[in-house]
């Protein structure tokens, strides 16, 4: 077969931008295309996507599911030390809303001086504003120590 042939039969096979189907060997061999895209060149994959994938990507583009237990030993294998463990982050989150808390507080009453942290307050953080607040802010924290 030539190219042009190959040609053809790619063209009726293509699921809007997207060629569905994969042509090699001189025509011989079809299988199903990677639809991924590159984000550079916009153009779609090359490769042919693999059987098991549910979104038909190719083994670079993740179109292997992993199991429950590979995923958890990917995991332990990128941890290198304990400090990005899930609970140690969650520990850290704590720690950033306490911090920002008690800056608040701080300025509240007029404690102390100078400028105050900048950026994006950490999730779960509560406003302290005014002295009620800040009385709220003490007794979470001693009904959380219980």
């Amino acid at each position: 077969m030539s190219h042009e042939t190959t040609m053809k039969l790619t063209e009726g096979q293509r699921t809007g931008s997207k060629e569905q189907f994969l042509v090699t060997a001189g025509g011989n061999i079809k299988c199903l295309r990677c639809t991924a895209s590159s984000t550079r060149t916009k153009q779609q994959c090359g490769k042919p996507a693999l059987k098991t994938s549910t979104t038909q990507k190719c083994q670079i583009h993740s179109g292997r599911p992993h199991s429950p237990e590979t995923l958890r030993r990917i995991s332990e294998a990128n941890t290198i030390h304990g400090e990005a463990t899930k609970a140690a982050k969650a520990q850290f989150r704590k720690d950033a809303v306490l911090i920002r808390q008690l800056e608040d507080a701080v300025h509240v009453l007029k404690m102390g001086e100078g400028p105050r942290m900048r950026g994006r307050k950490p999730n779960g953080y509560r406003g302290v504003y005014s002295q009620q607040d800040v009385v709220r802010m003490i007794r979470e924290r001693a009904e959380q120590r219980k």
